[in-house]
């Protein structure tokens, strides 16, 4: 069985441990979420330390999935406060474990994440991925559009120059 939950800066700080391993698999697996080296653990807490000051200050949201009460994956949202800005949200960090893939927990994350953001009167969601990953067709099966596409945009962790694909996703 899959839990899911949102949690507040404490919550986090206390499973840096669990979001950092999270992160190292999918890391480690060739995922690109912004980190090259899979076995440097300290940026990676340096990252999710980070993340804890945006969870207090409001500007983003954690959600996680549990396994048997082991974190196997994350999604962010982050919350545009720029006045410009107040009607959307971006999405940062769907990260599932590859020992937990394949099962839906990545889908429900978005989905949960989506419903956070209507809750919160936001009407537009961006993203960006990797130019051909699977992740892309997992956003558009769930309604997302492809606004175009940056070359050269982020390093992988082979060393390689990768293109990303912007994305976005108007709400009702």
């Amino acid at each position: 069985m899959i839990e899911y939950q949102t949690f507040n800066r404490q919550q986090a700080f206390s499973e840096l441990e669990a979001l950092t391993d999270v992160l190292q698999g999918c890391v480690s697996a060739g995922a690109s979420v912004g980190f090259i080296d899979p076995d440097d653990r300290q940026i990676m807490r340096n990252f999710w330390q980070d993340t804890f000051a945006g969870l207090e200050r409001g500007d983003r949201l954690l959600l996680v999935a549990r396994q048997q009460q082991r974190i196997v994956a994350t999604v962010m949202v982050l919350w545009n406060m720029m006045p410009n800005g107040h009607h959307r949200a971006e999405i940062s960090k769907l990260l599932v474990h590859p020992a937990a893939r394949r099962q839906g927990i990545a889908r429900q994350l978005m989905a949960l994440a989506e419903q956070r953001v209507k809750q919160a009167g936001r009407s537009l969601m961006v993203l960006d991925t990797r130019s051909g990953d699977i992740a892309s067709l997992l956003y558009l099966s769930l309604g997302w559009e492809i606004a175009g596409a940056i070359p050269y945009y982020a390093q992988s962790t082979e060393g390689a120059m990768d293109a990303t694909t912007v994305m976005y996703k108007r709400l009702a």
